[in-house]
This record gives C-alpha cells, structure tokens and sequence, in this order.
C-alpha cells in the first residue's frame, strides 16, 4: 500500500530556515516523510506551505487542495501569523484550525501536528504573546481531544524552547529544531526514533546589557522587516507558490534525514 502525506500549514510546514544542500528548505515534514520511508513504507508525498499564511488562508488556499489528494496522513501546523498580527480574532483562528482538523479527520486522514513550546529564552521580548501562544496552544489541544489529532506538545516540554534549536529570527526552527520536531512526530506517529528530547548545549551567555543588546538587533534586523512585509501582503517572494505542489515518490535518495542530536544552524 502507498502512503498518501500531505503537508498544510505555513513556514514552518515549509521547512524555512533547515537549509539543504542545494539551498532550498528541507524541514521536518520532509524529515517525516523520510522516517516513513525508512520504516519500509511506499510513500508520495505532497508539501503545500506557504511562508506567511494565517490559518484563515491555510484554509482558504490549501485546504481543498489537501483533501483533493486524499491522504492518509496530513501535517497540519499554522496560525502563529495570527498570532503575531496587531489584533488576534480568538474565535476566527479557532474556528480556522478546528475547521481544518475537522475536515482532514472526515476525510479518512490521520493528522498530526503540535503545540508552540514556551519561547521566553529564545526571544525574552515576546512576552506580550505569551497569552495568544496559549490560547493557540488550547485550540490545538482541543483538535486532539476532539478530533483524533495526534498532537505533540512541545509548550510541556522545556528543551523546545531551548535557544540552540532556533535560527537566529527567532520565529523558526533551525535544522537541529527541525530534526527534532520531525523525531518527536515520528515517535508519536509509532515510528522508532532517535532521542530528541536531550538538552542541548548553550549558544549564548547570559548578562542584561548583552540580553538588551541582541534583542534591539533582533527586532531590527527580523522583526521590523518580517512586520513591513506583512503590511505589504509580501508573501516573501513566493507569490504564495508552495515548494511541493503535487504527490510525488520519496525515496531515500531524495529525503535522508541526518540523526537527530547533530547540531545545525
């Protein structure tokens, strides 16, 4: 039997900030899909992020593409966009991202996906959000209790929020996050795995005056121009184009997941 894996969701999804070799994103829904085909499965698989997508145009833009495709897993992860908006509309995302598990789970899918982890060392400056991350993090939960969703939660779990396994804009994992995030599925989906759970070293030193210092050279070099290009509906210089429009073989030629516990940038 052919497995059918379909990716939905935004940047993350996308894989954004797990560079390959080539220079095109890899990501841990990529790395899924190579864990799926090193437990012996056949699988096609089909990415359909899109970096910038609020769960209202996840489910506007990919969702009917997703369930065209008829899979039998799908990695559904989005709405930290509309958390990182001026004004969060709590009942829309909800009912976006319900919506969306909803309508996977009829179809037959098998959806997988996880909680956002407590980000305050990584970026001590988004404590402002902390409230938004947690109602997100309920609507998830509530997509697992209430339809099935296997659902990771990493907001549980402190090493997610561990500074060495997120690239330098702070907003996505790095490739070690990466490794780690598509391991913690895999594991959760049944499959055999490596140990993600250990805690990483330390990349940064503590001290207020450094703490102030990177966090003004962050939102300058990251967060203003990510906020400017939101206003201008930039999509990042996609055009809203997905990297993995169709189902396609994976093979393990074409998607090798390095071992989890190699640290990457």
């Amino acid at each position: 039997m052919t497995l059918r894996l379909v990716g939905l969701g935004d940047s993350s999804v996308e894989g954004l900030m797990d560079f390959g070799p080539d220079g095109t994103f890899v990501g841990w829904a990529d790395r899924f899909a190579g864990y799926l085909v090193r437990s012996g499965e056949d699988v096609v698989y089909a990415n359909l992020g899109v970096r910038g997508q609020t769960a209202r145009e996840v489910r506007d833009t990919q969702l009917d593409r997703a369930l065209d495709l008829r899979p039998d897993i799908a990695l559904l992860v989005a709405g930290v966009n509309d958390v990182l908006r001026p004004r969060l509309d709590k009942a829309g995302l909800r009912d976006n991202l319900l919506t969306m598990h909803r309508r996977l789970h009829q179809a037959g899918a098998r959806v997988l996906t996880f909680t956002m982890p407590d980000t305050r060392r990584v970026a001590p400056l988004t404590f402002a959000l902390r409230s938004r991350l947690a109602y997100l993090n309920s609507v998830i939960k509530e997509a697992g209790s209430t339809y099935g969703t296997i659902v990771v939660d990493f907001a549980d779990l402190a090493v997610a929020g561990h500074p060495a396994l997120w690239h330098d804009d702070r907003l996505h994992a790095n490739t070690e996050g990466h490794r780690r995030i598509a391991a913690a599925l895999a594991e959760a989906y049944g499959l055999d795995t490596e140990d993600w759970r250990s805690e990483p070293e330390e990349t940064a030193a503590a001290g207020i005056a450094r703490i102030v210092t990177r966090e003004t050279l962050w939102i300058a070099s990251h967060v203003t121009p990510w906020v400017w290009g939101r206003l201008r509906g930039d999509e990042f210089a996609t055009g809203g184009r997905c990297k993995r429009p169709d189902l396609a073989p994976v093979s393990p030629a074409s998607i090798t997941p390095d071992p989890v516990g190699h640290q990457g940038s």
